[in-house]
């Protein structure tokens, strides 16, 4: 090995840590957000944080599919404006949402002529998107990054459950999936008021519990969260209390429950630290929201409106957000086949508390 290759394996040392976390060699910024959401979600006790409510389910479109993939299209749009940034700039867009083949996303914005990355990592594509924006712009590979995902109640409830017109009761385990997008300008520059920086990422593993109940994801998701995070602590020699908060994105109240309980086998006590963007999203006295939300405009929705702006503020210095999903389809859940868990880990920090200036 000759003395450039050398080099080249010691930077990519350095870089990684641990089985499955990486830290960010040089500072990248979450410059700027964005967050639109329905009616439901916009009477919850986050409305007033929201950027845009819609004034009706539809967003002004003759499908469900085609209000997603507005939501989408404005949540970019929105971020360009409040960035003062234009388009051209941005040197890669990475999308998801829970449609097949990414339709929401696809035609969400295709006229915005920016080159594609469509994800599917089910409601933790938010984490996903998010990690591999930072590995693209640590890496040098581009300045600006724009991530984006949406879920719609409407339009997602007969991807994995049942046809709304169908009428089914829903158990007090149900997660609402909800309707919003939350998208994200991720830059090496900094901007003139940064939200936060994102230091480290852990990429999440499958996780499979056997388990196939479409209307309590929470506890299908909560094993691979648990998994996530005590990845975390080991790989950044990290434990709860180096975390002002530690936020899942899409387990409700239920998949909570089972969350503290893998943990605290494992030697975690994370009870004083923990909330959940479902959780935050709405007041258990809206009906069919009793558990919480999920859906991959949850925990993206949720990072824009509310947990952004507590580090930019620095009423929080070190934030790990853990979006989390569940990764299924029509065709394996009518199959037999169980309901496999990911998440994916992002250690956000305020700026005057970041590794980076510290």
């Amino acid at each position: 090995m000759d003395n450039q290759q050398t080099t080249e394996a010691m930077d990519y040392a350095m870089h990684a840590i641990g089985s499955q976390s990486a830290k960010m060699p040089r500072p990248v910024y979450i410059r700027e957000c964005a967050s639109i959401v329905g009616q439901k979600e916009g009477s919850g006790p986050l409305g007033e944080l929201f950027d845009m409510v819609g004034e009706d389910e539809m967003f002004g479109c003759k499908t469900w599919e085609e209000a997603e993939s507005t939501l989408q299209k404005e949540a970019v749009s929105l971020v360009l404006g409040k960035a003062k940034e234009e388009q051209e700039n941005i040197h890669f867009l990475l999308a998801g949402d829970l449609l097949g083949q990414t339709i929401a996303s696809s035609f969400g914005i295709k006229e915005l002529d920016i080159p594609f990355f469509g994800l599917f990592g089910a409601c933790s594509t938010s984490g996903e998107a998010l990690a591999l924006a930072s590995m693209i712009l640590g890496g040098g590979f581009a300045e600006n990054v724009i991530c984006v995902t949406s879920s719609h109640f409407g339009s997602a409830e007969k991807e994995f459950r049942f046809p709304m017109e169908y009428g089914g009761q829903r158990p007090p385990c149900y997660t609402r999936t909800v309707t919003g997008s939350g998208a994200f300008l991720v830059s090496l520059k900094k901007g003139e008021h940064p939200y936060a920086c994102i230091s480290g990422i852990t990429v999440g593993k499958i996780v499979d519990m056997n388990m196939k109940d479409t209307f309590n994801m929470g506890c299908c998701m909560a094993p691979a969260a648990a998994d996530v995070i005590e990845a975390n602590f080991k790989d950044f020699q990290r434990s709860p209390k180096d975390y002002d908060k530690i936020i899942t994105g899409d387990l409700g109240k239920v998949g909570q429950e089972a969350l503290f309980h893998l943990l605290e086998e494992k030697g975690y006590d994370i009870s004083q630290k923990h909330t959940d963007c479902g959780m935050e999203m709405f007041d258990p006295s809206q009906a069919g929201t009793e558990s919480g939300g999920s859906g991959c405009g949850c925990a993206a929705s949720v990072l824009s409106a509310y947990i952004l702006p507590k580090l930019q503020k620095k009423e929080w210095n070190r934030v790990l957000f853990v979006p989390t999903g569940a990764l299924l389809n029509k065709t394996s859940y009518n199959e037999g086949q169980p309901i496999l868990g990911i998440a994916h880990a992002i250690v956000l920090e305020s700026l005057e508390s970041s590794v980076f200036f510290s």
